[in-house]
């Protein structure tokens, strides 16, 4: 059973998944390894206007990629954590670095190897087109798929909340 969410207008940092989330899950290669991801402009516009309202956002991912590197640099957003075998214990460290408690958190994802993360914080969602066990463990789903707007709805619920908090 799931543990009732954080109420939305309450999170501080939205832990943003990349592959199958930021992105429409896709991985090009190229001779020399993973080139190029695709990543949604109105996702980076929303992640730009969170981030605008006081919430923090980090991009935590399974995988290294210099896209994202890239991508994060550009939307200034400054906890990016890659190759990580375990987002749980990086969600605590960024909790620690930041006096924040993981409940206060609010996490989307797309798949089962995500499943420790999203019950280890406040608020978890997931995209349209998840894992249907993700789905299940979501408190939230988006409308839209994994890279073409998911996190851009994510975003404009929470700013949402946060107005009808004030």
């Amino acid at each position: 059973m799931k543990r009732k969410p954080t109420p939305l207008a309450d999170i501080e940092l939205l832990v943003l998944d990349v592959d199958g989330v930021l992105t429409d899950g896709r991985l090009y290669f190229g001779a020399r390894g993973e080139t190029m991801k695709v990543f949604h402009a109105r996702d980076g516009h929303g992640i730009k206007l969170l981030m605008a309202s006081g919430v923090r956002v980090a991009a935590v991912s399974g995988r290294k990629s210099a896209a994202v590197t890239a991508r994060m640099r550009e939307l200034g957003v400054r906890d990016v954590v890659q190759a990580c075998p375990d987002k749980v214990v990086a969600l605590h460290a960024l909790c620690a670095a930041r006096g924040s408690n993981p409940l206060a958190c609010g996490c989307i994802v797309d798949d089962t190897v995500d499943l420790p993360l999203m019950s280890a914080v406040g608020f978890a969602a997931a995209v349209a087109d998840a894992h249907p066990v993700a789905l299940a463990a979501a408190h939230w789903v988006s409308k839209a798929p994994g890279g073409r707007g998911a996190v851009r709805e994510l975003c404009d619920a929470l700013l949402r909340a946060r107005a009808r908090k004030r």
